[in-house]
């Protein structure tokens, strides 16, 4: 296992950011189980699911800054490893969510910049009160994001299913990181902290969905 210093991690999220923020996508990011594109979704459908997509794609590049600013800080490597190996899922989801906006014909958040250095922020300063805080703060926000997108499941209109096979994936893998994050220490966070997140959230997606 190589050992990362704090150089070696530096550049690492800077290239990382750099890839979140200006790379755009592959032609064909997905997974072999999202089906193909339907006919017939209303311009109402479209425009939910593509509003919906754009507050998703929000939250994925708050999620690569979220995992780098903490690996960043991180002191012990497993920790750097778990959080680094999370950020590369998190990369596939910024892939699907920026290429279903664009075929939904939307457009991404204009503030992505500032979701982007607003959670790097946050993470870093999660990471300096140490690891367990910082792997509990990963599977609170994991759990927080799976009823997030459950809630997008509940809206989404039923003829999406290509919106809906994407988000399900996103899921699944949240609850992956989730469980990943406790395995390797993390400690609960106390109520209000929990409960701070959930604010910031909430005005970050419900800006989201209309900037």
């Amino acid at each position: 296992m190589r050992t990362f210093t704090r150089i070696d991690r530096l550049i690492d999220q800077l290239d990382q950011g750099l890839k979140a923020l200006l790379v755009p996508p592959p032609a064909d990011p997905y997974p072999e189980t999202v089906p193909h594109e339907q006919e017939g979704l209303s311009p109402e459908e479209r425009a939910l699911g593509g509003r919906l997509m754009r507050v998703n794609h929000a939250g994925e590049v708050a999620a690569q800054a979220l995992y780098q600013g903490q690996a960043l800080w991180a002191r012990d490597a497993q920790t750097h490893d778990t959080l680094r190996a999370a950020s590369r899922d998190e990369r596939q989801h910024l892939d699907w969510t920026a290429a279903r906006v664009k075929e939904l014909k939307t457009h991404t958040s204009y503030l992505t910049p500032v979701w982007y250095l607003g959670s790097f922020a946050i993470g870093a300063a999660t990471a300096l009160l140490g690891d367990k805080v910082s792997l509990g703060f990963v599977a609170e926000t994991e759990r927080q994001v799976i009823a997030h997108l459950q809630g997008h499941l509940e809206r989404l209109p039923a003829a999406d299913q290509r919106t809906r096979a994407i988000i399900e994936h996103m899921a699944a893998d949240e609850a992956r990181h989730a469980a990943a994050a406790a395995d390797a220490g993390g400690r609960p966070l106390p109520r209000p902290a929990q409960l701070a997140m959930r604010l910031a959230a909430r005005v970050m997606t419900k800006t989201a969905f209309w900037i």
